[in-house]
């Protein structure tokens, strides 16, 4: 497999195509240099990542993102390579992973139509699904289309869209979720501004004022979410913000 730095001339003009939707020139370049396909373009730090990394990359919504997508599969690229980081630290995340991180619906829906694995593992902060980057980085939209799509969730992921129905299959094995697991999705509905699946896993122990993700409360987390009467919903229940419980 080709592998270029990516101030490469070559490097440099595929990056430039595929980021101005130029797929005419995208077409050219793979059909005078095949290989250029499935090549990985290293930074500086020894990262690679592949083409449809580049497609997908934030901030994502590049124009003929989709057809751009098309063409490189097409042309031999790899759906689901990872990232390669040259020491043990680092997520080997697919460019599934970083649509999702981008909230690039119609990427997303590009690599899904190209066979890309849907529960492919290695998101930052998780290891888990590109379902787990959409939600980690708040992108509803994507993590939505993933969810039309068939992606499962973890109880975390389902609260936080609001997925009641999933969250209480979670509850409802035996032994249920331990308290810590029911308190992070009460967190994330919380962010999510989900008040139907935060309030059934109030009933069900969540901690209310846990300090979790980012040092936040569920209360301020739900600052994200921007429903005022979600937020006072959590107030009446006697939630508070981290600076309140110093």
């Amino acid at each position: 497999m080709l592998s270029i730095q990516a101030d490469d001339a070559r490097a440099v003009a595929l990056q430039e195509a595929i980021q101005t939707g130029d797929v005419a020139t995208l077409e050219r370049l793979v059909l005078d240099q095949p290989e250029l396909a499935t090549a990985r373009l290293v930074d500086g730090r020894g990262v690679s990542r592949t083409l449809l990394h580049v497609v997908a990359d934030w901030p994502g919504h590049f124009r003929n993102g989709p057809r751009t997508v098309a063409v490189l599969i097409a042309a031999g690229a790899d759906v689901d390579a990872p990232v390669v980081h040259p020491g043990p630290h680092g997520s080997p995340e697919t460019a599934l992973h970083w649509a999702a991180s981008s909230d690039d619906v119609d990427v997303i829906d590009a690599l899904l139509d190209g066979g890309a694995d849907i529960e492919a593992p290695g998101a930052i902060f998780t290891g888990g699904t590109p379902m787990s980057d959409a939600v980690v980085f708040a992108q509803w939209r994507a993590a939505r289309r993933l969810l039309e799509r068939g992606a499962t969730t973890t109880i975390w992921q389902a609260a936080a869209l609001g997925v009641l129905d999933r969250v209480r299959d979670f509850c409802s094995t035996e032994p249920p979720p331990p308290r810590e697991e029911i308190t992070n999705a009460f967190w994330n509905a919380s962010r999510g501004g989900q008040q139907p699946t935060a309030d059934y896993l109030l009933d069900r122990g969540a901690d209310m004022n846990w300090i979790g993700h980012d040092r936040k409360t569920p209360l301020d987390a739900a600052q994200e979410c921007g429903n005022d009467d979600f937020i006072q919903w959590l107030r009446s229940r006697g939630a508070r913000r981290a600076v309140e419980l110093k």
